[in-house]
C-alpha cells in the first residue's frame, strides 16, 4: 500500500526520505529519526530504546518538540526524563 493510501504508515520510501530537511529528524547529524508526521513521532518513541547514550537527550527533546507539533501527549517516563539532561 503506498504511503497516500495509507497516512498512518510509518514507512517511508528512499525518496521521501531524502527529501526531507534535517529540522524533520531526531538526531539531524545522523539524519536518523524520521519524525515528519505523527505516525513517525510514534515510531520515534518506539525505537528510543536503541538509540546510543550520548545522543538520547538530543532525541528525546526533539521527540517532544515534534509531538507537540502533531498534538502527541508524549508519556514516556524515559523520554522526559532524558529531555531533562
Amino acid at each position: 500500500m503506498a504511503r497516500e493510501e495509507n497516512p498512518f504508515s510509518d514507512k517511508l520510501d528512499t525518496e521521501e526520505r531524502n527529501d526531507l530537511s534535517d529540522s524533520e529528524f531526531g538526531l539531524p547529524a545522523q539524519r536518523a529519526y524520521p519524525m515528519p508526521d505523527a505516525a513517525h513521532v510514534r515510531a520515534a518513541e518506539a525505537y528510543f530504546r536503541y538509540c546510543p547514550d550520548d545522543e538520547k537527550p538530543l532525541l528525546a527533546r526533539n521527540i517532544l518538540k515534534k509531538a507537540a507539533e502533531f498534538g502527541i501527549d508524549v508519556k514516556s517516563p524515559t523520554i522526559l526524563e532524558w529531555a531533562e539532561k
